[in-house]
């Protein structure tokens, strides 16, 4: 088969007869093109799929066996067929039983912000230090240490999945996060998934008939990182809340196999986070990362920690604060307010928004407006 061009190449025109029996990779696989790599890829998964589909018990109708023929070829093994449990029926507490039911207290994997079996995300705009904290956090929660003013009880399992960084740069950072530590975290309990580690990138978690192929890697996690949600999640498009259903699905079943996952995300031109604010309805954490006043690129890694969302903690625990890493070490500082007309307009001459500013200054967001437009009533 002669090879089509990338820009025309359809699964029709990518496949032959020969390559449609997807139990065995075919033997010439490493020397195809992407595109014709994606139509194969592409074509075993809707097969897989519509299997699925058909082997789903149905009233009077007995479930048929699958076929060899249909399965992509998976390293760890087919996933088994996943039944909703609601398929039979939903369980109902009344209000008595609620009051009496013995639930088990939710323990925490980074106090005071990431439970077990939670979900989390930080944002921040470009070049800020999101895989900086991001790789911090992993290495606390795998070896049970002290990030800033967090603390892991006890170490765990940890999958991080980056999909932007180059392979030699994540090793450069992640050498200098382990420095930094007071702590040495088993081999085992960081495992780094990274598409520049695969030929053809990471599966497109916005994709429900791709997040299958990463079932093999997380099946052991109790926490997945996914830095971050652009590169990971590559059809979502943002600004459309229903394009995250299939990544919100995903996430609320991690959790419902008992893992924790953190996303780490850009934010928008207005200061939240990127796109549809649907993103944050099922999480239990938010943490916006911003340069604070005066930053300057000599000092690195430095930027001001809100709680833009906290379920669960209140009080001291979200109050806001400065992070640096300087000299190979992470440390804190207060952040003072200053709502002063002179720092007003010093942070709006620096290009922070409204909501910014009112987060920096302590005021609303229509009086810091009032303010700078000079209207002091």
């Amino acid at each position: 088969m002669s090879p089509a061009s990338p820009a025309t190449e359809t699964i029709d025109d990518a496949l032959d007869s020969s390559e449609t029996n997807f139990s065995v990779v075919p033997a010439d696989y490493a020397n195809w093109s992407q595109a014709r790599r994606n139509a194969y890829m592409t074509a075993a998964a809707k097969a897989y799929a519509n299997e699925q589909r058909a082997n789903t018990p149905q009233p009077n109708r007995a479930p048929r066996a699958i076929s060899r023929d249909a399965r992509a070829p998976i390293p760890d093994g087919r996933p088994p067929e996943f039944v909703p449990a609601y398929q039979k029926s939903l369980k109902i507490f009344d209000g008595e039983q609620l009051l009496s039911a013995k639930f088990p207290p939710r323990s925490l994997m980074l106090a005071p912000w990431l439970p077990d079996k939670g979900l989390a995300m930080i944002f921040a705009p470009r070049g800020v230090g999101k895989t900086w904290i991001a790789l911090s956090v992993a290495h606390a929660i795998a070896c049970g240490g002290v990030l800033l003013r967090w603390r892991a009880p006890r170490p765990r399992r940890v999958l991080y999945l980056d999909g932007e960084m180059p392979a030699a740069a994540l090793q450069d950072r992640y050498a200098a996060v382990v420095a930094a530590s007071m702590t040495d975290a088993p081999a085992a309990n960081f495992r780094l998934a990274a598409a520049d580690f695969q030929p053809d990138g990471l599966p497109d978690l916005a994709d429900p008939e791709a997040q299958r192929f990463f079932d093999g890697a997380i099946k052991d996690a109790e926490l997945i990182i996914v830095d971050n949600l652009s590169t990971i999640a590559r059809g979502l498009r943002e600004n459309e809340a229903d394009s995250f259903g299939p990544v919100q699905s995903w996430l609320l079943g991690q959790r419902a196999a008992g893992r924790s996952v953190l996303v780490i995300h850009h934010a928008g031109k207005g200061g939240g986070q990127r796109g549809t604010s649907r993103k944050e309805d099922a999480l239990d954490s938010v943490i916006s990362l911003s340069r604070p006043p005066g930053y300057s690129a000599a000092e690195g890694a430095r930027f001001e920690v809100r709680f833009t969302k906290s379920r669960g903690f209140f009080g001291n625990d979200v109050e806001p604060f400065e992070a640096r890493f300087v000299d190979g070490a992470w440390s804190t500082s207060e952040i003072v307010a200053d709502d002063s007309d002179a720092a007003l307009a010093a942070y709006r001459a620096e290009g922070l928004s409204i909501r910014q500013i009112a987060e920096r200054s302590g005021l609303s967001k229509s009086a810091v407006d009032r303010r700078l437009k000079g209207d002091v009533t």
